[in-house]
């Protein structure tokens, strides 16, 4: 039939209506009378390895929650828009990418490894050469034989005694409160919402324990939903050693913004901080470490944490169920990302000025410093000096946010750039 009318409307290619409607069907009118049916076309398709996703190393991995949407295309990174472009290179640690539902709207995410390739290259060999004196060896059996996890095969619920000399901040100072939490909203298995691990099976429990040892950031990601109105980005799933989430620009990409963009961001700042202290779980949140790449924004100019695997948490409900001496018991788990050696934070020498000071030293003089005019500006400066030398005072984190936060107020503006809070500041009194 389409060899029909292609030979029909040959016969009037004269007419540029028509010439338009031969093209479009694909017909060549020099060659209508004897072209031979045509090859249906064939949609050219990514070639994934599965050592780019790290699934070969499953289930020393993360999950594979996410992996249908790599394999049917429906997520994509920014240089793979075309499917002749290859894949972008294994030795990065985070790449941009876009996420879709329908295959017509298409949204940006970012996709990243817990820690470099170098680092998980040298972790499965220290698995291997430490547990079965190999150079290479099946991750997976190596791990089962450990001490450690034949425990949480016969655990029924994860206990601090599980999770002890284990390197994430998070899991320093325990609670049995926060790892029920854990398991309960594990999202590479399904919702089960118990807090006994029944519905983890023993690869899930091996996937579980793996990601704490390495980099606790997607499991903040789950247990503290940004739905729920914690400020972490979404976590959309995980593959082989791959997670995928919402995607946020740097806080460095804005040490150059203009003024009321850099006080816009300086404020909500300073609220992460107070609500890492104060918040309705009674959880006390405190950094490690901060750098220009752990805090990010939102295209709508809504700032949250963007890496989580310096943040610990004290259980200001429950304390620590972990004493001192506890925490320094080490094995194979111990020693993935971090060297052996590296001594353990006391709980007890946490104080609730200790992110702020951090944030002071290192974030806010790049974001304020040379900003506004020198009256506001000596404020600013003043305020940073004596925070980044730990306050020097007897007053609360919180009074002492209030202070730059009284500053900064009036220095930011209200319009679209601030999509967060746009148009609502125009109508509240709150910004």
């Amino acid at each position: 039939m389409g060899h029909w009318i292609c030979c029909c409307l040959c016969s009037r290619v004269a007419d540029p209506l028509m010439l338009l409607l031969v093209l479009a069907l694909g017909c060549n009118p020099s060659t209508a009378a004897t072209a031979s049916p045509s090859v249906p076309h064939v949609k050219p398709s990514y070639s994934f390895g599965r050592t780019f996703l790290g699934l070969d190393k499953c289930n020393a991995c993360i999950g594979t929650s996410i992996c249908k949407k790599f394999f049917k295309e429906e997520i994509r990174f920014d240089t793979w828009l075309s499917s002749h472009l290859k894949l972008p290179p294994s030795s990065l640690l985070s790449y941009s990418g876009n996420y879709t539902d329908d295959a017509k709207s298409w949204r940006l995410v970012d996709i990243t490894r817990l820690t470099s390739k170098y680092q998980h290259d040298r972790a499965d060999k220290r698995i291997c050469t430490s547990l079965l004196k190999t150079k290479t060896c099946s991750l997976e059996r190596a791990l089962r034989r450990t001490q450690r996890f034949q425990k949480w095969l016969r655990a029924k619920r994860l206990t601090p005694d599980l999770v002890q000399g284990l390197s994430s901040p998070m899991l320093r100072c325990p609670s049995q409160r926060l790892l029920d939490r854990i398991v309960r909203r594990y999202a590479e298995v399904p919702d089960a919402g118990s807090i006994y691990m029944d519905h983890l099976t023993d690869r899930d429990k091996l996937r579980l324990l793996y990601t704490l040892a390495v980099n606790s950031h997607p499991i903040l990601l789950q247990i503290f939903p940004d739905v729920e109105g914690w400020p972490f980005p979404r976590y959309l799933g995980s593959c082989g050693r791959l997670v995928v989430s919402a995607s946020t620009r740097p806080l460095r990409d804005f040490y150059g913004a203009a003024p009321e963009v850099a006080a816009d961001l300086a404020l909500q700042l300073l609220a992460v901080l107070r609500s890492m202290g104060t918040n309705d779980l009674n959880y006390f949140f405190y950094f490690t470490h901060v750098d220009a790449g752990t805090f990010g924004v939102f295209s709508n100019g809504h700032l949250f944490i963007r890496d989580a695997s310096t943040l610990g948490i004290i259980d200001k409900e429950e304390g620590s169920q972990l004493i001192d001496d506890q925490q320094e018991y080490k094995d194979i788990f111990s020693c993935l990302t971090v060297d052996c050696q590296s001594p353990f934070v006391s709980c007890d020498s946490i104080r609730e000025k200790h992110s702020l000071v951090m944030v002071c030293q290192e974030l806010l003089p790049k974001l304020l410093t040379g900003k506004f005019p020198p009256p506001v500006q000596e404020k600013i400066d003043t305020f940073l000096q004596r925070c980044s030398r730990g306050l020097g005072d007897d007053r609360g984190v919180n009074e002492a946010i209030a202070e730059l936060a009284e500053i900064l107020k009036p220095l930011r503006s209200c319009d679209s750039r601030f999509a967060y809070r746009y148009p609502d500041c125009r109508y509240s009194d709150k910004y």
